[in-house]
This record gives C-alpha cells, structure tokens and sequence, in this order.
C-alpha cells in the first residue's frame, strides 16, 4: 500500500512538474515512480507520452525565429493524436498535463511578438487564440480568435476554431452560424480533431456511426449537421455570395457529371451547397419552382439525404 501511495505521489507530482513547463523533474519523477512499479500503466503511459513529446520537440533549439518555434510547437500536436491512437486507454490527468506543457510553451513563443507591432497580424493572433483554448482559457481565446477572424473572413479552419470557442462558452447560436459558414467554406481544411466542444463532437460521432470516415466525414458533417438541426441559424446571402454559390454548384456538377474520382467528396459537398441555396429561396420567397427543382437534384444525388430533408 505504501509502495501504491508512493507511486500515485510521483505520478502527481510528474504531473504538476509538467505543467509548471519543467518537462525534466516531470520525467525524473515518472522514472522514479517506474523503479517502484515496473508494470504501473499510468507511470509507462506518462512516460511514452513524454518520451514522444521530448523526441519531437528536439529541433526547437535550432530556430531562430520564435514565430517558427511556436508554430513548430502546434505542429507536433495534430502529429501527436495519431500515436495517441496507438493506445487501448487514455490517461486524462496525463492528457491535461500535457496539454498544458504543450500549449504554455507554444503561447510563449508567440506571445512575445505581439509586443513587437504584431497586434494586426492575423495569423499571430490566430495561434495566440488556439494556445489559449488549448489551455482551457476560452474568454481570452474567444477575444484573439475574433480579431484574427476579421482578417481571415474566407479560413475555415478560423471560423471552425472561433466557433468551437463559441461552443465551449455555451454560446451556441453563434457556434452554429460560424461551424456552419466554417464547413461551407472549406471542410477539408478544418482539423476535426481540433475541436472539442460537445455540439461539434456529437455531429461527429453521429456522422461516423453512419459510416464516414476521413475526408468524407467533414464533407458529410455540413449535410447531415443540416438534416439534424444542428446548423441551424442561417443567414442572409449577399448578391456576391449568391453569384459565387451558383458557380460553385455549375462547377461541381459538372465535376461529378464528368466521372470524377473525387465524386465520394464532391457529392456531399454539392448537397451542402443545394442546402444553401435553397434556403436563399425560402428567404426571399422566390418561385416554389426553383426550390422543387433543387431538391429533384438532390434526391437524385442521394435519396436517403432527399428523404430525410422533407421529413
């Protein structure tokens, strides 16, 4: 018992040692905790996830510029999930630990330039925003990601974040526009595994009960967040907008009608866009025509989706 006491200590205090960014008392501790127990699976869990962190993070000593080291930083974390997938169980004190290790040092290396006349620069902003969600500290993310998104108006994967924060603050009328727009824009440039808001997790999980996987599911995700009522605060489309939308479905169609081998993308992507549109019509009551006209394209596209939409 004393030697299970001793052991749940270090992991606490590896655990601690890592946030506080001293990533070698957090190592020393766990590899204390292991001469202990050699078989405890938190103490080897902690270890390879510092091991992993400490191996890729080797190369920030030789970037000059703190902008790169920062970015370099947040790199690593979308190459991080995939060795986390390697795993039967995850820790999450470890995760939280880590996280904080991760996120403080990659703040630091960005912070510091928004002293030198960075204020405006978007993608600064942008990263500043991440680090402080990453850290659980959603007002202060919600403030720079809102900045940055006035600049990035047309990234997704700005509109995705900024709506995720939106989420985590139970803001979620505003979290369902922006995801919706976010999707709309580009869906293969949101990292899915970014976000962590419930809303958006359960739209995932839902879509990939229904059997998409990789690109498909964030294609799929706008359609069926649509069908579920979960996108569903809309707006009103500029004549610009209105335009490019037109081309966008003209193009697309096109695509799928000549045989391409992007259609298993293409066709959810199309769907998104006969959404948008008809909700432009229902908007400005134009012709039941032109809506009924829409929805025979989807239902030629995919009938379940058809189906599902008139309920």
């Amino acid at each position: 018992m004393d030697a299970e006491i001793s052991v749940e200590g270090l992991i606490q205090r590896a655990y601690d040692k890592l946030k506080a960014s001293d990533a070698a008392s957090a190592l020393a501790a766990l590899e204390e905790a292991l001469q202990i127990d050699y078989d405890h699976p938190e103490v080897k869990y902690g270890l390879k996830c510092l091991h992993w962190w400490m191996e890729h993070t080797k190369r920030i000593d030789d970037l000059q510029d703190r902008y790169d080291k920062g970015g370099y930083i947040l790199s690593q974390w979308k190459l991080y999930y995939s060795f986390l997938d390697l795993f039967a169980e995850v820790y999450e004190p470890c995760q939280y630990a880590v996280r904080q290790f991760v996120f403080s040092a990659a703040l630091e290396c960005f912070r510091d330039l928004l002293g030198d006349g960075n204020q405006h620069d978007p993608e600064l902003l942008f990263q500043v925003g991440r680090c402080y969600k990453g850290l659980g500290d959603y007002e202060k993310a919600l403030n720079y990601l809102e900045q940055a998104a006035r600049f990035k108006r047309e990234d997704s994967e700005a509109i995705a974040e900024l709506a995720d924060v939106n989420a985590l603050l139970a803001e979620n009328r505003a979290a369902k526009a922006l995801f919706r727009e976010a999707f709309f824009l580009d869906a293969q440039k949101i990292d899915l595994r970014s976000l962590e808001s419930e809303l958006i997790l359960r739209l995932r999980e839902r879509v990939r009960d229904l059997g998409y996987s990789g690109p498909e599911l964030a294609e799929w995700m706008p359609v069926y967040g649509c069908l579920f009522g979960i996108f569903s605060v809309r707006r009103e489309l500029k004549q610009s907008e209105l335009g490019r939308l037109r081309q966008s479905i003209f193009s697309l169609e096109n695509e799928i009608r000549g045989g391409s081998d992007q259609s298993a993308l293409l066709k959810p992507r199309l769907i998104n866009r006969y959404f948008w549109l008809i909700d432009h019509f229902e908007n400005v009551r134009a012709d039941p025509g032109l809506i009924e006209e829409t929805m025979l394209k989807i239902k030629i596209i995919d009938p379940a989706v058809y189906d599902r939409y008139i309920r």
